[in-house]
């Protein structure tokens, strides 16, 4: 891949920006008007844009606290380039290709998605994100980034996308079956704001994540994804995310080792429990630890909703050790801005 001729200085002469060519001048002032009139959607774009072409080599971003606490971390623009070009090789992203951007402009991803017209030349309709980003939508789009909830909520109207990327959170069994029945050739992502996006993808229903270009991968001691970009990082980024690695170049995730409960000397990975829950309750739910005297931690199922009896035939699949100890229900999930449920807080409320 090559990453020595383009710069993040450069903004190439096809990208346009809801139907108009700018350039990097055209940009800051779009910035400033974002930023003094602009809805509150816009405001976040002015600030990145502002950020971008000013003089410093890096953009300050705040982690979600993948490889541990939350932080606020630089990233260097040069590495957003990188990222932005592996992208574009991986999905065959062409100038002038149109795509929808509908993420919010204050994370990584929302940023990338920038990043990748700047540089690949790419025609973007940026829209206000909401949970229904193709509502009454005409215009035929190459490519689109959403996370679950959005997906979800277009499934009817994927015919308008070509190429599908979802990322943020987890896609559940269902929101798969209905991906890959749309017709759209769609992607889940694996990435975090570390590694500027994402750093590998696979087709939904798939369950090996393949990297993109100049990206190893391997495991540490504990199972953990290690990464490997040299163009994105200096050095290896250690994750907390459990994974099985077949080569350095494809792996498949299994879950988060913070999320591991120890039930009485029994290592649970509430993930692959809630895999085999999914086809059995149509809320959303997750299974978490609670402390327990007898057995460290006792495993508790939480579904979100009214309280209802579930039947035994929802747990028939799950190992003994499996089985939930106790089920909560709580009347509404704490998320985070992208959709991701904080499961702790969850918990707590």
């Amino acid at each position: 891949m090559e990453t020595h001729t383009i710069n993040y200085t450069d903004v190439h002469h096809k990208f346009k920006l809801n139907g108009f060519h700018l350039g990097k001048d055209d940009l800051c002032r779009v910035a400033y008007s974002f930023i003094k009139e602009g809805a509150d959607f816009e405001k976040p774009v002015g600030n990145f844009l502002l950020d971008w072409f000013d003089d410093r080599d890096y953009i300050e971003m705040d982690t979600s606290g993948s490889t541990g606490l939350p932080k606020r971390i630089r990233v260097k623009k040069q590495a957003m380039v990188n990222s932005a070009l592996a992208t574009g090789a991986f999905f065959d992203l062409m100038e002038g290709d149109k795509v929808l951007h509908c993420l919010p402009a204050k994370y990584v991803a929302g940023k990338m998605m920038f990043v990748r017209g700047f540089v690949l030349g790419l025609d973007i309709d940026f829209v206000a994100p909401s949970a229904k980003p193709l509502k009454n939508c005409d215009t035929q789009y190459a490519f689109s980034a959403m996370v679950p909830l959005q997906a979800q909520n277009s499934i009817g109207d994927l015919k308008w996308i070509k190429k599908l990327i979802v990322g943020g959170a987890k896609i559940s069994a269902q929101l798969e079956a209905d991906l890959i029945a749309s017709g759209t050739a769609c992607f889940e992502t694996f990435g975090m704001t570390e590694t500027v996006s994402h750093i590998a993808a696979k087709p939904v229903g798939d369950a090996v994540f393949q990297t993109m270009s100049n990206i190893e991968v391997s495991a540490d001691e504990r199972g953990c994804l290690v990464i490997s970009a040299p163009y994105i990082s200096n050095e290896k980024i250690v994750s907390n995310d459990l994974v099985q690695v077949h080569t350095p170049h494809t792996f498949t995730w299994l879950g988060r080792i913070d999320n591991v409960i120890n039930s009485g000397g029994i290592k649970l990975s509430p993930e692959l429990i809630e895999e085999k829950l999914a086809p059995k309750i149509n809320r959303r739910f997750f299974v978490a630890g609670l402390p327990d005297n007898e057995l460290g931690q006792r495993l508790v199922l939480v579904v979100e909703g009214e309280p209802y009896e579930l039947s035994e035939d929802t747990f028939k699949k799950l190992d003994k050790y499996e089985k939930p100890k106790e089920i909560i229900f709580k009347p509404i999930f704490k998320e985070t801005g992208n959709g991701k449920i904080i499961r702790q807080d969850s918990l707590n409320a």
